[in-house]
């Protein structure tokens, strides 16, 4: 009779396996608007599914769902916004080897730039930004241990809404303190044009970012 070797399982973790639920709305001042996102965290996954109401340059609503791969990075995210006459769609995908790839549909007549973009353009991203939300902070400042100190220089593939056009955004992200709630991280546009301290709670949800959300709840779903 022939021996096999029977494969070792990996089991999980309790802490890997644990997953935290957080139902969470936003108000935005500037352009005005409002976010709702009901989040799921691990320790090395994220999915999210969120509503958002804007207001400029048209007045639209924007649907999302994002999910990640192993080490918060993005997977998937797909976006539909619509307006009086018009919608558009977007399936922003990144794949186990890397690769990017983008899937738009506009219909309706929009006084907006064309939705979709080039992949080869964010080859180099890890993270989709989706633009205005608060959500897509997440990832970064998660997977870079930025809670602990540091900083880190990253490209992002940045989707513009609500016109759903996709392109490469050097961002920079920065520690800057923290207390038994809260965590300060600075993000700076590469470029310059734009910088913040963002205050997350200690599950890395954002609680207050000047100039795009400040947070309306903190109830836990």
């Amino acid at each position: 009779m022939r021996a096999y070797a029977v494969p070792t399982r990996r089991v999980p973790t309790l802490a890997a396996m644990r997953v935290t639920r957080r139902a969470v709305a936003w108000a935005k001042d500037d352009p005005f608007g409002a976010e709702f996102a009901q989040i799921a965290l691990s320790a090395k996954h994220l999915t999210a599914d969120g509503v958002a109401i804007g207001s400029e340059p048209i007045p639209y609503r924007l649907d999302y769902t994002l999910e990640t791969a192993s080490g918060f990075v993005t997977s998937r995210l797909r976006v539909r916004s619509r307006g009086e006459g018009w919608r558009r769609t977007l399936d922003l995908r990144r794949d186990a080897a890397g690769a990017w790839s983008v899937t738009a549909g506009e219909d309706g007549d929009a006084d907006l730039p064309v939705a979709g973009g080039d992949p080869a353009t964010f080859v180099a991203a890890l993270d989709c930004d989706l633009g205005l939300s608060p959500v897509t902070n997440l990832m970064p400042v998660l997977r870079h241990g930025l809670f602990s100190g540091g900083s880190v220089e990253l490209t992002m593939a940045w989707v513009s809404v609500p016109d759903l056009g996709v392109r490469a955004d050097g961002q920079r992200y920065t520690f800057v303190r923290a207390n038994d709630e809260h965590h300060v991280i600075r993000y700076e546009a590469t470029d310059g044009s734009f910088a913040a301290d963002i205050t997350l709670d200690r599950d890395g949800i954002v609680i207050d970012y000047p100039g795009v959300a400040r947070r309306l709840s903190r109830a836990r779903s």
